[in-house]
């Protein structure tokens, strides 16, 4: 058995892809549009697997954009996405000047929970051993949920 991606739907392609390519740095490595089918495949990997994901086609976040509009609820129920990052600090700060809200901030130099724009909750977790507490993320407040 082997994983090879998991798939979210989204409502907004443009405002999913600046969000996790742009914001979150996800590679995209594929698409794949159907004109029959009236939808398009996205397919992202995370900077350090692009050439992994390119030779194996995995592991991917696919994202699913259905042409005709849909109403999609319940991204909690979901549960997560989990990319390691190298800097937990810098890249929720990255994040943040970009606009995104930190909905479960760093307090701890381990975690940190953002959404997408469909409300998709991804976890970022520190590489190797978690970082000191820091300021302004040791006190900062949850915000909404995750």
């Amino acid at each position: 058995m082997q994983y090879l991606h998991t798939m979210v739907r989204v409502s907004d392609l443009e405002a999913s892809l600046d969000f996790y390519c742009n914001k979150l740095g996800l590679v995209e490595v594929s698409r794949r549009e159907s004109e029959r089918g009236r939808f398009t495949l996205v397919f992202l990997a995370a900077p350090g697997d692009v050439e992994r994901a390119e030779a194996e086609k995995a592991p991917l976040l696919e994202l699913t954009w259905n042409w005709d509009p849909e109403t999609y609820t319940g991204g909690r129920n979901f549960g997560h996405l989990a990319y390691r990052v190298d800097d937990i600090y810098a890249t929720c700060q990255q994040l943040m000047d970009a606009g995104i809200t930190i909905n479960r901030p760093p307090r701890d130099g381990h975690m940190a929970f953002v959404r997408s724009p469909d409300g998709i909750s991804i976890e970022l977790l520190q590489a190797g051993e978690a970082q000191p507490p820091r300021e302004p993320w040791a006190s900062m407040e949850n915000t909404g949920t995750w």
